[in-house]
């Protein structure tokens, strides 16, 4: 199915509110995969979005593109839960 025509400009403004708060991060891997894990969106940049996951086993931190958002790979929201 073809999503909305959306610009990149208005996900990082979505992504920007998300910015130093506690998230759930949901990625599509492909072939009916998908990751999801918490943790805190650290970083901002012109071409992609950092966040660093509370879970011991991730190590560093993971990074999107805008473009990997706006397709649906990647879905985010903001929790309530404390760590």
């Amino acid at each position: 199915m073809i999503k909305k025509s959306k610009s990149v400009s208005l996900a990082k403004e979505k992504i920007l509110g998300y910015y130093n708060k506690e998230v759930e991060v949901t990625v599509n891997l492909g072939r009916n995969k998908t990751v999801s894990f918490f943790g805190k969106l650290t970083g901002i940049y012109p071409a992609l979005f950092t966040v660093s996951p509370f879970d011991k086993n991730f190590i560093g931190k993971t990074s999107y593109s805008y473009s990997e958002y706006l397709c649906g790979q990647v879905f985010i929201k903001e929790t309530k839960k404390g760590t």
